[in-house]
């Protein structure tokens, strides 16, 4: 088939490879503009986009591209963590498959791997859907399941999703768009996955000890010591279930934190300024003194 490929990020790589893979021809790739990363602010291409030069693929930032690329023939658009919504005109130029991370209904909208960690969901999965003007609202071809372990991180669930996406994608269209057959409307009713706000990152003592796990699990939960930040990378529940008090919320025996509802064990962090180390090893070189607690002052 003539495609068109919409995507940005890492997990949009993976497909695209593969559709190459299996024969199928991308007329253009369509990504995010570059932009500056890194410490020095350097102007760096999109991981699609940089993966499609490499493959020697014609690669523009502008949808109106597209209108042109479907006049030449293109056949299908499909699109991986885009970060646009595609305009009504163009999705009458040329049909549109989506790969989203959810099982729609659940978790339409910008980031649902993450909010379906953050829920404490047991299950996750992937949706190949029509796209239509609204945002994640098309009818759904293919749907596979997976489950969510206790203690897996985003960055696996990610890659995992990533590959059952891939594979469901390729699979579908062996023998071209029409052997799709007719999609589902989605059933439910549906929950949105907002974009994480970097507000969200700050560890609060007073919450559950699970729902700190879970945000930990994200690899971005950060609380503070002594007036500098502290990032949490690698945490576990404690069996202990007693309820925290206001005065305790933070304080630490061992390497274990109260929390609004059990205790909170520290394995992995990250001093400000300082590569990661074992809890352990924080503990003993920051020599806590009585009273002190994470996240305030003693």
């Amino acid at each position: 088939m003539r495609l068109v490929y919409l995507g940005s990020p890492d997990a949009a790589v993976a497909p695209l490879r593969a559709l190459i893979d299996a024969g199928h021809e991308i007329v253009l790739v369509v990504s995010q503009p570059d932009r500056r990363r890194g410490r020095g602010a350097v102007l760096m291409p999109s991981p699609v986009k940089a993966s499609a030069l490499a493959l020697g693929l014609r690669v523009s930032d502008r949808l109106d591209d597209a209108f042109e690329a479907a006049r030449a023939g293109a056949e299908l658009g499909i699109v991986v963590a885009f970060g646009k919504l595609i305009s009504p005109g163009l999705l009458e130029a040329m049909p549109f498959l989506n790969i989203h991370f959810s099982l729609l209904p659940r978790w339409r909208g910008a980031a649902p791997v993450e909010r379906a960690l953050l829920a404490g969901d047991s299950e996750t999965g992937v949706c190949l859907m029509g796209l239509d003007i609204g945002l994640d609202t098309g009818p759904v071809y293919r749907r596979a399941v997976t489950s969510i372990s206790s203690t897996e991180s985003v960055a696996t669930l990610r890659d995992r999703l990533v590959s059952i996406g891939t594979a469901l994608l390729v699979d579908s269209l062996n023998g071209g768009f029409v052997t799709l057959g007719v999609p589902e409307a989605q059933v439910g009713e549906p929950t949105y996955a907002a974009k994480l706000d970097p507000a969200e990152f700050a560890i609060d003592w007073i919450r559950p000890a699970e729902e700190i796990a879970r945000l930990v699990r994200l690899g971005v939960a950060w609380t503070t010591f002594r007036g500098k930040r502290l990032k949490i990378l690698e945490a576990a529940v404690s069996t202990d279930v007693v309820e925290g008090d206001a005065e305790r919320l933070g304080t630490m025996n061992g390497t274990a934190v109260r929390t609004g509802l059990g205790t909170l064990q520290l394995l992995r962090v990250q001093p400000e300024s300082k590569g990661p180390m074992t809890a352990v090893e924080w503990r003993n070189g920051a020599q806590l003194q009585p009273g002190e607690r994470l996240g305030g002052d003693a």
